[in-house]
């Protein structure tokens, strides 16, 4: 898996993921490792201004995360194909993913344990110790 890229600041700028599913290619190889980086300003400006998301406003996901997914198993590239061919299950999982990176800043979840109560997060991209 990729490291985690972080700034002299400390600020973390790339998070690796492990889709639930994989994306299969047209050999069918199935790719589920890949790394998401944080969305720029230009990557939200670009893609709003993009045609394809003018005529359907669900399209900007797609070209979302055909921008900021910079890694998907052994792909060369991760482009509007690739995304548009994903599972819905890890569209969904990718978009969670783009929400909790770039709105909360941070890839936990707070949950309990319904054994003991026990409250504690879990890393949702999958890439702690014990991750996916």
């Amino acid at each position: 898996m990729t490291a985690v890229v972080e700034t002299s600041a400390g600020l973390r700028t790339e998070y690796p993921f492990s889709l639930p599913r994989g994306y299969v290619d047209e050999n069918g190889t199935v790719h589920r490792n890949g790394v998401m980086r944080l969305a720029t300003a230009r990557d939200e400006i670009t893609t709003q201004a993009d045609q394809r998301a003018r005529q359907n406003p669900a399209y900007l996901t797609v070209l979302l995360l055909a921008r900021t997914v910079t890694t998907l198993g052994s792909l060369v590239e991760v482009d509007h194909f690739v995304v548009e061919n994903l599972f819905a299950s890890d569209l969904a999982f990718l978009q969670d993913l783009y929400r909790r990176i770039n709105a909360d800043g941070h890839t936990e979840v707070g949950v309990s344990c319904p054994n003991c109560g026990h409250d504690f997060a879990v890393d949702v991209a999958g890439d702690a110790p014990g991750g996916s």
